[in-house]
This record gives C-alpha cells, structure tokens and sequence, in this order.
C-alpha cells in the first residue's frame, strides 16, 4: 500500500455523500455576486486608466447586483452560510476599497499622504461596517421593528453617495477641491459606522396591490430610462435627496423606542394593579412613601 499523509477514507458511501451534487439554486446568487466582485474590481482598473465615467457606472452596476442577490436568494431558497460570506467580502471590495481608490485617483491625490489616508479610512470604515452587520443579524431580543432599520449607512449606500464630488464635476461644474472631496469622504465614512438608523427598505414593496402593478412598472421603466440618458443628473439628486432624508429614519426609529417604552410601562402597571400593588406614578409636588417597603418591587 503506497505511503499516503491522510488517513484512508473506507467508506465508500462517506466519500459518495461528500461529492454529492450540487443545486444549481444554490449556484446562482453566488454566480451574481461574484459578477458585482468583477464589476467592483474593474472599476479600480478603469480609475487607474483616468477613465472615471465608466468606473462609476461599474460601481452603479456592483450596486445593482448587490441589490439582487440575497433576494434571487431568498425566492430560489439558496442561501447559504458560504453565499453571507462571500457576499461581504465582494461589499467590501466593492463599495469601500473601490470608491476609495476612485477619488484618490480622481482628486485626493493632490493631497499625497493625507488623500491617501482619508481612502484607507473611508475602506477601513467599510470593512468595520459590514462586520458589524454580520454580527449583529444572529443577535437575540431584537424587536421585530429592527428589521426596518440598519445601523448607520449601509456600505452600497455609502458607496453611491460618497462619489457625490465626481457626480458634481462630471455635470460641467467647477471641480470640488481636493480638501473638500476629503472631508466629505470623512463625513460618509463616520456616518457608515455610526449608531445612526437608517431606514432599510427591506420589508418595502414585497407585496403590490393589484391596482399599482402598472404604474410600479412604469415608473421603474422610467427610473432606468432616466439613470441611462442622464446618469450624473439621476445619481447627484438621489445622492441629496438620500442625505436629506437620513434624519427622517432617526425620527421615525425613535418613534419606535418610545413606543416600546410607553407599552412597556402599561404592561407593567396592569401586572401591578392585577397584583394588588399601588403604583405611585412620578407628578410634581406628591410626596414620596415614607416606607420603602410599600414600593413594587421592581422599583426597590
């Protein structure tokens, strides 16, 4: 018997079951994400060529694909642990080495070290923000609101909106100067790994009435038809009206909270009341027990 480093497999049906087919549902939304990695890597080529026109349309494209993916994945049934991380590791590449590089390419590199270093940051901000995404989807007690949120703004998001200053100057305005592009590089890196909630638009638009299945046609038609005849135009004003848009999602996360807080507090006075307990709700100008023993537990 030849001299083998791996313990012989015997088992004929072990190994038959190891090599076992794989679905092609399975196959597919990786097949998508790794066409937005080619797309996100060919976009860092084309910023090195000078070409930045069509670099942004590979990042709007990543993005695009990005968008599909997970929910090709979710209708066929294919997910899959390897697919999560696969996925994360393509938004990385993706949305923040990638318009990183882009505007170091484009203007921050008049700056040398700083503009340098302001790219790394706002990738360095990407890799922290999609790690904390993958943490915190196995995380327990969460309520199921949540799901309409994400924690800061999320890495394609970001991605799109970062490249604002190239939009700006691909619409024949004057060029944003170099200090400019990097501060406002730094701004979108913070708001990515930020407590700030984001309305995630997961749980929009899963179900259409019947009566608003053609207009959603129609107006998905003329989105495309619009971002294709005047892209920088499409891109700069969904870029603003996004940023303008970010506190509304605080607003209505807070909403939320108080919501919570306020059932909560009502469950917890009819659980004393049914107990027998008196609650002595906070009003100005009522004096507190004398007797601490008197307060509901809770309170001690």
């Amino acid at each position: 018997m030849p001299f083998s480093p791996f313990e012989p497999d015997l088992d004929p049906e072990r190994k038959r079951r190891r090599f076992r087919p794989i679905p092609v549902r399975l196959l597919v939304p990786n097949v998508i994400t790794l066409l937005a990695l080619c797309a996100g890597l060919t976009a860092i080529r084309l910023a090195f060529e000078q070409r930045f026109e069509w670099a942004l349309g590979a990042i709007v494209f990543a993005a695009a694909l990005d968008g599909i993916d997970g929910r090709i994945a979710r209708f066929l049934k294919g997910t899959s642990r390897f697919g999560a991380e696969l996925d994360s590791l393509a938004d990385f590449v993706n949305f923040g080495v990638a318009p990183g590089l882009i505007l170091y390419w484009w203007g921050m590199n008049d700056l040398g070290n700083v503009g340098w270093i302001a790219a790394i940051v706002f990738a360095i901000c990407g890799a922290l923000r999609l790690a904390r995404f993958n943490v915190m989807i196995d995380e327990p007690g969460r309520p199921g609101w949540a799901g309409n949120f994400f924690t800061g703004v999320p890495a394609p998001a970001g991605a799109i909106t970062v490249l604002l200053p190239i939009y700006v100057n691909l619409l024949g305005l004057p060029k944003v100067a170099a200090t400019l592009t990097l501060l406002y590089t730094l701004m979108i890196a913070f708001l990515m790994v930020s407590r700030l909630p984001v309305f995630s638009g997961k749980r929009v638009g899963k179900r259409v009435p019947p009566e608003m299945v053609l207009p959603v046609f129609v107006v998905v038609v003329l989105f495309f038809a619009l971002l294709i005849a005047y892209p920088w135009w499409v891109l700069a004003i969904g870029t603003l009206c996004y940023l303008a848009c970010l506190p509304l999602g605080w607003w209505s996360y807070r909403n939320y909270v108080r919501r919570d807080a306020a059932a909560a507090n009502a469950s917890a006075l009819v659980q004393a009341e049914s107990s027998g307990v008196t609650m002595f709700p906070a009003q100005p100008g009522r004096p507190r027990p004398a007797d601490d023993s008197e307060r509901p537990e809770r309170l001690n």
